[in-house]
């Protein structure tokens, strides 16, 4: 009797556990299918302008290249000053317009746009999330957060949202730990909305992001800025798109 006990608890756990691997598999793998991922991977690099403002101030107005397996990647402002990312290494001009955020710009921007595309990374974890939000029933939720040593902010954390009608992430609500720690980054978390999809080359891109103030029991709250993306485009690139300059600077 013992030993049928434990076998069948044993069973329910093993069944529990599959359901629950099945359960962040069919998340993810929903919305990269939705996003056309396999599509976007067969691209060698994509090319957009954003346009970035907080406050009602501009905060940023670039060119960006990344490669598509987010490897390397180029910021190159209007007055040609670049910002380029190789790994985890990162150049940059001298006359870039913020030197304090250099890494901060290289990799946040990037990485944003490229969200719907890195669900499945080395290193990502996803949890089950409770979503307690007015229009819950609107979404598949769940939280994203990253094993140790993982980017440079492996504290950093993500509730996902995505549309049930479509797969489609609309809004990712974030911490930001690279300056300070955890728990006061989850203090004042906040929340980026991606709209106005548009496809390119058939697949589908957000054109316009809005940034929120976020509360776990109302989501967004007050919007504190935007982004709008341009003239996106899969590109080639060759040797010398991600070659720093002899006179660059690193951080």
């Amino acid at each position: 009797m013992k030993k049928l006990l434990a076998t069948a608890i044993l069973s329910t756990l093993a069944f529990m556990g599959c359901k629950s691997t099945t359960e962040k598999q069919d998340f993810t793998d929903k919305i990269e299918f939705a996003h056309h991922k396999q599509q976007f991977l067969s691209k060698e690099a994509i090319q957009f302008n954003i346009k970035l403002e907080f406050g009602g101030k501009e905060r940023l107005n670039a060119k960006m290249i990344v490669l598509t397996n987010s490897s390397k990647g180029v910021l190159e402002f209007k007055n040609k000053s670049k910002i380029i990312f190789d790994q985890d290494k990162v150049f940059y001009s001298a006359a870039i317009p913020n030197e304090e955020s250099v890494r901060f710009d290289a990799f946040t921007w990037e990485y944003f746009f490229l969200f719907p595309f890195k669900l499945s990374d080395r290193g990502t974890k996803w949890n089950p999330y409770e979503n307690k939000e007015i229009d819950h029933n609107d979404y598949l939720t769940q939280k994203l957060t990253f094993e140790s040593g993982t980017g440079d902010a492996p504290d950093d954390w993500y509730v996902v949202y995505a549309k049930k009608s479509d797969n489609l992430i609309e809004k990712a609500a974030y911490i930001v730990t690279v300056k300070g720690n955890k728990e006061e980054a989850e203090k004042n978390p906040h929340a980026i909305q991606y709209l106005e999809y548009e496809e390119v080359d058939g697949v589908p891109i957000a054109t316009k992001w809005l940034f929120w103030e976020w509360k776990k029991e109302e989501g967004l709250t007050k919007e504190i800025g935007k982004a709008t993306l341009s003239d996106i485009q899969f590109v080639s690139v060759d040797k010398d798109t991600f070659r720093p300059g002899a006179n660059f600077k690193t951080k």
